[in-house]
């Protein structure tokens, strides 16, 4: 595989078998970007689980202390009260079977659907063309619920929702690179613990098996296992 020149001089002094603890990756990370726009900074972790097996299905969610440097629309559908609440709390677009209808007409200006547990059975007709894209609300996710207020709220805070890939792995942003270190590595944190507490019961072994740190025009780089527990 080719890589472009901006990356190959990314990598120049990279120890590509170090583990680094996070601050020295995001430091690294950080010194290393040169793109003419602020990249993201991802974090991906590989899980010890089966993902075949549908009990092993490690998802949830986490509000990141520092959020990710990205403005988050808000769809949210529901009728009655709970309207008023969710336009008082910001969200974007507010509705109900107006905004089935346009869905069903290929709108998707949104990044985060929420709606009510009366509404949800309206919501799941479109979950053929909601689940693929990762928009279909849930329970678990804290997108189906009576506290509107509340879940809008953490959704324009940066809240991020994760769930396994077919390959065992869990992605997510961090936020930019031009945020503190301090505040990438506060990120960093509050999402490992977020998927060691999302581990399902029927998972056997060491949980996380490993980790990698990347900006979005970046090298990946291992971070400490240390940090997983077991």
């Amino acid at each position: 595989m080719k890589h472009s020149k901006r990356y190959r001089k990314n990598i120049e002094g990279l120890d590509r078998d170090k583990s680094y603890s996070l601050g020295e990756a995001i430091s690294t990370l950080k010194e290393k970007t040169g793109a003419r726009f602020d990249e993201t900074l991802e974090i991906s972790l590989r899980l010890g689980i089966v993902v075949k097996k549908s009990d092993q299905t490690v998802r949830g969610s986490v509000v990141l202390p520092h959020g990710v440097g990205v403005e988050k629309k808000v769809l949210v559908l529901t009728k009655g009260e709970k309207e008023k609440e969710a336009q008082e709390a910001g969200a974007d677009y507010v509705g109900n079977d107006d905004y089935l209808e346009k869905i069903k007409g290929g709108w998707f200006e949104f990044d985060t659907l929420i709606t009510t547990p009366d509404y949800v059975k309206e919501v799941s007709k479109l979950g053929k063309v909601l689940g693929p894209k990762g928009l279909m609300p849930n329970p678990k996710l804290g997108t189906v619920t009576f506290e509107i207020a509340q879940a809008v709220q953490q959704a324009k805070a940066g809240k991020v929702d994760f769930r396994n890939d077919a390959g065992g792995v869990v992605h997510a942003m961090l936020g930019k690179a031009s945020f503190e270190q301090n505040q990438l590595v506060d990120n960093a944190q509050a999402f490992i613990e977020a998927v060691k507490k999302a581990k399902p019961t029927a998972a056997k072994g060491q949980f996380i098996r490993a980790g990698h740190l990347s900006t979005t025009m970046g090298p990946g780089l291992k971070i400490e296992g240390s940090l997983f527990g077991s």
